[in-house]
């Protein structure tokens, strides 16, 4: 895609004057690319942050590669940037770096996704960026991290879920594990990248609110984040269990290791829904409910306990039960009852689905270059400041001139000199 825009191209893109949300007014560069460092952005872009997307001149992140298209344009890349503006920048000339770290003055964060030492390499990292804003909040991702000996391994988030303890118990007793069909340790980290970002702005504006006027203070501070660690510390109570147990958790397919029932099954109609009772009192009424009191008393399933260690059959019993009724009938009498059960949706079905249509979780974006499109909303619902999506994700450098004229005061000339030289 050619970098070299029109002026009507340049400044096509939405304003950011008036971005509603609770973080109306704060700043992002984004530096990072696929998937993590990008989910962070995409957070903060919903609920109403300026989000500065800089990419490499002629052939951006490569996410917008990643298929399947639409008028030969990522889906991916529509949805993961939407609400952003695109800066295209050459961050390996000298030129490129001077102009980071003069958009860097009048930014809150900067999320980058490089190896470790490839800012520093490029005479833009922390102790440069500090330099020119010290309230700056640095977001840095790396696959493990900016210390340790395996900090310059290359990492991408598949090696993550491998690495973190997860992928172990994926899967049944008798099969290979199973990798997830979606980067997940990749968005998680992106999830835990923005709340960490908006901790760190926090405490920036606590520690600036209770400084003496006139006082300069350096409260920005730098981020490290793995791609492995946030999926491990949501792997939660296995490190104690190992520890004080000698408990390694193992694969067990759909069932929950440490509270039973709590399975997938499949119905009459051949279908499938997830079913969870995973306390006393939800099993009971789920009991009650299909007809089983007598599995109540019996001293297989009287308690967690010995539900877990009778699991398979307690699961026999239910599939049973399951199997010999079509869905639509089991949720209309599981589902008053108090039982906890639902359908396995798939796309078409979550898009038809009355809930999430009331609840906005899908909502239609027009789009120049595919079209309307349908995508998720924003998620979660704030009730005074709610966030939008205002535009799918921009082409390759659509927001050029606006970004370095609204930022940094350049006029259309200098914008154009930049062009020419191959800067942006």
């Amino acid at each position: 895609m050619d970098n070299k825009l029109t002026t009507e191209q340049s400044n096509s893109g939405s304003s950011y004057s008036g971005r509603s949300g609770p973080l109306q007014g704060m700043k992002v560069l984004d530096l990072s690319i696929i998937v993590a460092g990008g989910t962070a952005s995409s957070l903060l872009a919903d609920f109403g942050a300026e989000v500065v997307k800089v990419e490499r001149p002629g052939s951006g992140d490569p996410l917008r590669n990643w298929g399947p298209f639409a008028n030969g344009v990522s889906l991916w890349w529509k949805v993961h940037s939407r609400n952003k503006q695109s800066l295209t920048l050459d961050l390996g000339s000298a030129e490129g770096q001077a102009l980071l770290l003069d958009l860097a003055k009048h930014a809150d964060m900067l999320i980058e996704g490089f190896r470790p030492g490839t800012l520093e390499r490029w005479n833009i990292g922390p102790e440069q960026l500090h330099r020119q804003n010290p309230g700056l909040v640095i977001l840095r991702y790396s696959g493990f991290g900016q210390t340790g000996p395996y900090r310059d391994r290359p990492g991408f988030g598949t090696i993550a879920e491998c690495m973190s303890g997860y992928i172990a118990m994926t899967g049944f007793p008798d099969t290979p594990p199973v990798l997830p069909p979606i980067p997940l340790a990749d968005e998680i980290a992106g999830v835990f990248g923005a709340m960490a970002g908006m901790m760190a702005l926090y405490r920036r504006e606590v520690v600036r609110g209770a400084s003496l006027a006139g006082e300069r203070k350096k409260t920005g501070q730098v981020i490290d984040l793995s791609l492995f660690e946030p999926l491990f510390r949501l792997c939660i109570p296995h490190i104690p269990m190992y520890d004080l147990l000698g408990i390694v958790r193992e694969r067990v397919g759909n069932d929950f290791p440490d509270a039973a029932p709590r399975s997938l099954y499949q119905t009459g109609d051949n279908r499938w829904l997830g079913l969870s009772a995973t306390s006393q009192s939800t099993w009971e009424a789920l009991a009650h409910a299909m007809g089983l009191s007598d599995c109540i008393t019996d001293p297989r399933f009287t308690d967690n306990a010995s539900r877990l260690q009778n699991k398979d059959s307690l699961n026999e019993i239910l599939q049973n039960w399951l199997g010999s009724r079509p869905q639509d009938q089991i949720l209309e009498r599981l589902v008053p009852a108090g039982g906890v059960v639902g359908p396995v949706y798939d796309s078409a079905q979550i898009v038809n689905d009355p809930h999430y249509q009331d609840r906005d979780d899908v909502v239609e974006v027009e789009d120049p270059e595919i079209g309307p499109t349908l995508m998720p909303g924003i998620i979660p619902k704030f009730s005074d400041t709610p966030g939008a999506v205002e535009h799918a994700g921009p082409r390759l450098g659509e927001h050029n001139a606006q970004v370095l004229e609204t930022w940094l005061g350049y006029d259309s000339q200098a914008v154009a000199a930049l062009v020419d030289k191959g800067v942006i």
